[in-house]
């Protein structure tokens, strides 16, 4: 009897040691790191400080200690304004992700990954056609529903590239059962890791991240991430500063807009056309669809005075200067340019067409100014950031009221017609000397105002202010 329990008793012990185990990681320099290596003090009693703070907090993955790890920390750490910057971009989103990473129970090292892979810039494009914040190749993107046609590349949307590259990384990590490996997946291919892998199996090596023989961006691909994570975690002991960036959401989602152009997006959401594409990044064309059902992103600041600007200008429906045209198959490209008064190279460029092409396909869209707008448009997808959100100049002749005068303000710059009377309250400007750091942002937030009433009233065409420049300040608190 006593020796029956002696034997399950050490097989207890023994079944206890072996779920105790930790699985451990070779570094290049043959010493063995383990996974309890990344254990810290976090204190739980009080909410994160920041988003930094708050992706501290999820670290999951164990470090990676290695002679490459320690070069690209050293250089990152020697490019303080590099790293600042790439922060600078990445606080639009971080909120996003990291939010997305907890409610699926990812590593938050995961929300650093797209400073390895495009610095965080939306935009960003590769020679191998990758393209986005997740840097996704079409062919990936494609799998993952990313839509990419003439209207829109979803590999740039902040939203559904991040759902995308979450499911990918959640599939290479069941498919690995290793961080490591499912990231080198991420950046070289799933069946490029396995084929390295069984090389190392027939030749009797080890079967871990560093002991694969792969390309040198994926040797450095780990660590780069290692480096960013090493940064992010104590930025002062590597005598850096990361911007502030709230645990707060940046952005919020705009459901069922008009049809409308981009830049009349921007200037509704009171933001320069720079500043919104880096939130919607994914939209090809100078119009956005309302029978495509896309969703816009505006910062949560600008959500309200956004839909308060969107109904007076729906009010006099002037949100579009441009209409669609459904091309018939096999007609040309000359003909269409000639129906409506624009030239070949105009609509080609707008268009996104090649050269080569003369005709069209079935179910073609083409966008098409209408007749009297502005042939720099045209000709062009970029836009003036400076371009003012309303016209006009006070009417004596239009009658007063309680509430002020009323005014017509047009619904967009330059334009004659479809105008809109908004009740304005009385003059009462006030100045303003223009200090270090301001911006006209600011101002009309300071002022509760708006930035195009601002550069209305001071003949401004652009975003940027002179050091010590008085500016007029209109005195109502009534937004036009």
């Amino acid at each position: 009897m006593n020796r029956l329990r002696l034997f399950i008793l050490f097989l207890v012990a023994v079944l206890a040691g072996c779920a105790g185990t930790s699985r451990q990681y070779a570094t290049e320099d043959n010493k063995v790191f383990v996974a309890t290596d990344t254990s810290r003090t976090i204190d739980l009693t009080h909410p994160p400080r920041d988003m930094w703070d708050r992706i501290r907090r999820g670290f999951a993955i164990p470090n990676l200690q290695s002679d490459l790890t320690e070069q690209w920390t050293m250089y990152y750490a020697s490019h303080p304004e590099s790293v600042y910057q790439m922060s600078q971009r990445a606080s639009r989103y971080l909120y996003f992700i990291v939010d997305e990473l907890e409610r699926r129970g990812l590593p938050s090292e995961l929300a650093l990954l797209p400073f390895v892979e495009s610095a965080y810039n939306p935009t960003a494009y590769s020679r191998s056609h990758a393209s986005g914040l997740w840097q996704f190749i079409p062919s990936t993107g494609r799998y993952y529903n990313l839509q990419q046609d003439s209207w829109r590349d979803q590999r740039r949307d902040p939203i559904a590239s991040t759902h995308a590259a979450l499911d990918y990384l959640s599939y290479l990590y069941d498919f690995q059962g290793d961080w490591y490996l499912a990231l080198a997946s991420y950046n070289w291919g799933e069946g490029a890791v396995k084929r390295a892998l069984e090389r190392n199996a027939q030749s009797g090596l080890p079967l871990d991240y560093i002991s694969l023989s792969m390309p040198d961006e994926t040797r450095n691909y780990v660590p780069k991430l290692q480096a960013i994570k090493n940064i992010i975690a104590n930025p002062k002991k590597f005598g850096l500063k990361l911007p502030h960036v709230a645990n707060a959401p940046y952005f919020t989602t705009v459901h069922r807009s008009p049809t409308m152009e981009v830049e009349t997006a921007a200037q509704l959401a009171e933001m320069s056309v720079e500043e919104f594409k880096l939130l919607n990044a994914s939209f090809n064309r100078p119009v956005i669809l309302a029978e495509h059902n896309a969703t816009l992103l505006v910062p949560a600041e600008k959500a309200e005075v956004f839909h308060e600007n969107l109904k007076a200008y729906q009010a006099q429906g002037a949100l579009n200067t441009w209409q669609t045209y459904q091309a018939r198959k096999g007609e040309s490209f000359a003909a269409i340019a000639k129906k409506f008064g624009v030239t070949l190279a105009a609509l080609r460029k707008v268009n996104g067409l090649n050269t080569k092409g003369n005709k069209t396909v079935e179910n073609t869209i083409l966008v098409i100014p209408h007749k009297g707008a502005s042939p720099v448009q045209l000709a062009s997808l970029e836009y003036p950031a400076a371009s003012p959100s309303v016209s006009g100049t006070s009417s004596s002749s239009q009658p007063s009221t309680a509430a002020g005068t009323a005014r017509k303000v047009s619904a967009r710059p330059n334009s004659r017609n479809s105008d809109v009377v908004v009740v304005k309250g009385k003059g009462n400007v006030r100045s303003h000397t223009v200090k270090k750091g301001e911006t006209l942002f600011g101002l009309a937030k300071r002022y509760n105002t708006s930035v195009a009433e601002l550069r209305q009233l001071n003949n401004l065409r652009g975003d940027k202010l002179t050091l010590g420049t008085r500016l007029r300040i209109p005195g109502t608190n009534v937004r036009g």
